[in-house]
């Protein structure tokens, strides 16, 4: 049996591939691959690996695969329905994240609570050079303990990072789900928002959670408190948050992510003016560790689809 994997580079260097090769006869790497090469590039392959590349209707009719293994754990990449229609069987790879995009979250918590940017520039640009004192205090710093914290989407990220916090000393409230029905144990959005001092998002993004969190959200919390997103971009209005951290009606933001990516056309979270922002680069989940185990993910995916027993089946 024969595989191909259209875009390699998006799964970064330094991982043993042999697991996977073990799976099939012959496996073909493609370090990218454009939309006008696919169709090309995937013809005979009972089986398809994909990160990112688009998987069309047309493509899928033309193609024929067998299987769909997407290295991610979302698969909007991939037309469903067609599949669905066609008989191919879809998996992805889930939980491969989990420690590495909690452990990110807390660090931008932790950076900009230590407003550890600022402090580090501030020795880059010789400050602590002339400081007429032994250290410098020039930005305010925050304790973590006792702080509270709201997560929206209490899945694997959100519990992992809900534990996380609760070793710090912080006090963790969780969201309602939006469209879901009421729990005693979960707090209405709007009244989670004024109550917390920093707000972590790991919710999926569907017509529910769009824009979850927009102008109106933003003015009911505090002026100081954080806005943490190693979710998905489009969950934040994101111009709303540039203009609220710039007019101080927010304390600071983390994102790992944003609405498109990458921001070849720029994005109101870019701008150089906006004060106590970090933006990473979509890198919370890409510890080797996680990508190792999501290679591992992808030889269990196969092999058990080849056994008659498919394993993270989408569709």
């Amino acid at each position: 049996m024969r595989a191909v994997f259209l875009d390699l580079d998006s799964m970064g260097e330094g991982l043993d591939y042999a697991g996977v090769e073990a799976t099939v006869d012959e496996l073909v790497f493609h370090n990218e691959t454009g939309p006008e090469q696919v169709l090309e590039r995937v013809r005979g392959f009972p089986v398809i690996i994909v990160n990112k590349v688009l998987l069309t209707r047309d493509l899928l009719e033309a193609a024929r695969p067998k299987l769909v293994c997407v290295v991610a754990t979302g698969v909007n990449n991939v037309d469903l329905d067609a599949c669905r229609d066609l008989g191919i069987t879809v998996v992805n790879a889930r939980g491969y994240g989990t420690d590495a995009v909690a452990q990110h979250t807390l660090t931008l918590m932790l950076a900009l609570s230590t407003r550890l940017i600022d402090y580090h520039a501030a020795v880059q640009a010789g400050e602590w050079n002339r400081s007429r004192q032994f250290g410098l205090l020039d930005f305010p710093i925050r304790e973590l303990a006792g702080k509270t914290l709201g997560i929206v989407g209490l899945g694997n990220l959100g519990g992992r990072t809900a534990e996380l916090a609760r070793a710090f000393g912080m006090d963790v409230l969780v969201a309602q789900r939006p469209g879901g029905e009421p729990r005693p144990d979960r707090v209405p959005l709007d009244d989670l928002l004024q109550r917390v001092d920093i707000l972590s998002l790991h919710c999926p993004l569907n017509e529910d959670t769009r824009n979850l969190i927009g102008e109106r959200e933003l003015r009911l919390m505090k002026p100081d408190a954080f806005l943490i997103n190693t979710s998905r971009g489009g969950l934040v209005d994101e111009v709303a948050l540039a203009e609220a951290l710039r007019a101080g009606r927010l304390g600071g933001a983390g994102f790992d992510v944003l609405s498109k990516e990458p921001p070849r056309e720029g994005n109101p979270l870019l701008d150089d003016d906006i004060p106590n922002l970090i933006v990473t680069p979509h890198s919370a989940w890409g510890t080797r560790e996680a990508r190792q185990r999501i290679l591992g993910q992808l030889a269990e995916n196969i092999d058990a689809w080849k056994r008659g027993a498919a394993v993270r089946v989408v569709v």
